[in-house]
């Protein structure tokens, strides 16, 4: 059983990343107000462009993957869509008229890539589209009921709903339905007369905790969130009961559907797991980590401590982790998949985490996915 691909790319952390289409190449922000341009040459990645118009930390990038174009979200309140000039080989930004009083903090492109949405923490999400008369790009807010900063969203495949995690523990799913863009829309689950802002439903409870990603499945009409509570939770529509698993992990930070029975989320325990649906029952299934590091257990260390301690020696400093990622995930995203919609049937994820490294996962590879997927 081979181990992912590992690549240490920074000393810092890696706030966020997105591949383009054919995995090419990668935009990644180490935790500053830039951005960096990747190129897979062999094995490995060499830099080749940097974006830097923004001045305070990048939150978010997502590279869409038919028009070529990355959206970037900053805290400095701004957003910017880059078009890549061919003939000079150069990245040009075009700024977002986002109209935001705080940090934008996470930006998504949705599947048709005529619009995106920009989260912040003005309790606001920003609807941005490309207005022809004028040649800029243009905004609609959704607000209500949001009562706290949007942490992540998430495309319905029909290019109208989206679903959006917030800091005040709900996650909600709005109609962003925009005149002259849109057609009507295809999953009547949610609703079918949805004019824009339309609040089409909305998840969570008192003890649970903020919701740091969201994602709608594939193919069905589910959408899926982590919280800070370290639970998973799933609901398949707005009247249906949401499907809580409840973990004794450190909380997870993002996740992915990889199929319509299963889900990848890691974050603050350094490793993905597997979430899946087993004999019609969602459950943990466990971790993803190859576990190719020796292992520690509490009876071990406790003996070497006394060994060292009986000798006088000092602790060792070394604190390696037994998994790929030595500290948080930051953010899980799909690399490849298989099958006539590679989106549903997700074979390869990748992975960035604090400690400045990327990784790319084979998830079909390990035991646990092969007895679950």
């Amino acid at each position: 059983m081979s181990g992912p691909e590992e690549f240490q790319l920074f000393a810092s952390p890696i706030t966020c990343h997105a591949f383009n289409a054919d995995r090419t190449q990668v935009a990644v922000s180490p935790n500053s107000h830039e951005v960096y341009i990747y190129a897979r040459r062999g094995d490995g990645w060499t830099h080749t462009h940097t974006l830097s118009e923004h001045d305070k930390l990048v939150t978010s990038i997502d590279w869409a993957p038919k028009t070529n174009r990355i959206a970037t979200a900053s805290q400095d309140r701004n957003a910017y869509v880059w078009v890549h000039d061919a003939p000079s080989d150069t990245w040009k930004p075009t700024l977002v008229l986002l109209r935001f009083n705080r940090a934008a903090t996470t930006i998504r492109w949705s599947p048709h890539e005529n619009k995106f949405a920009v989260g912040s923490g003005a309790r606001q999400i920003a609807i941005c589209y490309f207005e022809e008369e004028n040649d800029w790009w243009v905004s609609k807010h959704l607000k209500k009921p949001l009562r706290s900063t949007v942490l992540s969203l998430a495309w319905h495949p029909d290019n109208i709903l989206l679903v959006a995690g917030a800091a005040d523990m709900k996650a909600r799913v709005f109609s962003a339905w925009v005149k002259g863009l849109d057609v009507k829309a295809s999953d009547p689950v949610w609703g079918e007369r949805l004019p824009f802002g339309t609040v089409c439903g909305e998840f969570g409870h008192d003890a649970g905790g903020w919701v740091h990603d969201v994602a709608f499945a594939p193919q069905s009409r589910a959408i899926a969130w982590v919280s800070h509570d370290s639970s998973v939770n799933i609901a398949t529509g707005p009247q249906d009961p949401v499907v809580t698993i409840r973990t004794n992990t450190l909380p997870f930070v993002s996740l992915l559907w990889a199929s319509e029975t299963a889900l990848v989320v890691a974050g603050h325990d350094c490793t993905p797991y597997l979430v899946a649906k087993q004999g019609g029952t969602w459950q943990l299934a466990g971790k993803l980590d190859v576990g190719q590091r020796k292992s520690v257990t509490a009876s071990n260390a406790m003996s070497k401590f006394r060994q060292m301690d009986s000798r006088a020696q000092q602790i060792n400093s070394d604190t390696e982790l037994e998994t790929v990622h030595q500290n948080t995930i930051t953010s899980v995203r799909a690399y490849s998949g298989s099958g006539p919609d590679p989106a549903a049937n997700v074979t390869h994820f990748s992975t960035s985490g604090v400690d400045g490294k990327l990784a790319i996962w084979d998830l079909l590879s390990t035991s646990v996915s092969r007895m679950t997927v």
